[in-house]
């Protein structure tokens, strides 16, 4: 089975999407750090439940990157918002044979002392319009939201809303199993609650 690891808020730059998640929330993310192959930034907000939330946008001062940046960040406009939710398992590959063409090609990543493989596609665009889950696994004994200072913030429901909302529901239900998502039928977006130290607040 699968588990949710995190949220990405993307923005056309990090300070603009990491203001974003301390709006809606209340609290200021802590300082993340750059990453190589698609050459990105985050900050970083650690969740209750063993989750985190990032802040993601292109790095302005690294190098164009050889290929579709991941979250489909190349194509990114306008407001801040949240773009993506990843889920980890244990066996990348094998639940990418189980998947249908389109959730990507496992990559492999190191930030630090953190290192993971990710299932990126190679256009970076995910099925479903980018509400298909992204698929990571760890490869390090501590996961990163252990190494985050507690936000006073919880999830209590991510809504992954697509006109196709129950064939992505019927997709992944052998795989996910979580109380807290929901499935709606409508426009391509994700909203997120969360009861935070500021009383229930609506993450988009």
């Amino acid at each position: 089975m699968w588990a949710l690891d995190h949220l990405a808020v993307a923005g056309e730059t990090l300070a603009v999407a990491t203001h974003h998640v301390t709006a809606a929330l209340g609290v200021t993310p802590q300082t993340g750090g750059e990453h190589a192959v698609f050459h990105t930034h985050n900050t970083l907000l650690g969740l209750a439940d063993g989750l985190y939330l990032e802040a993601i946008a292109a790095n302005p001062d690294a190098a164009t990157p050889d290929r579709p940046r991941w979250f489909d960040l190349d194509r990114f406009q306008g407001q801040p918002r949240l773009t993506n939710w990843i889920c980890r398992t244990d066996d990348l590959d094998a639940a990418l044979a189980r998947l249908p063409d389109g959730f990507g090609a496992p990559v492999d990543l190191q930030r630090g002392t953190l290192r993971w493989r990710m299932a990126v596609p190679a256009t970076g665009i995910l099925p479903f319009d980018n509400c298909a889950p992204a698929l990571i696994e760890w490869q390090t004994d501590q996961h990163p939201a252990a190494m985050l200072e507690p936000s006073g913030c919880a999830l209590r429901r991510l809504v992954v809303q697509h006109p196709e909302a129950d064939a992505l529901r019927d997709l992944l239900v052998p795989f996910l199993d979580d109380e807290r998502i929901r499935f709606e039928t409508g426009c391509a977006r994700l909203t997120a609650r969360f009861e935070t130290i500021n009383g229930n607040r609506v993450l988009q």
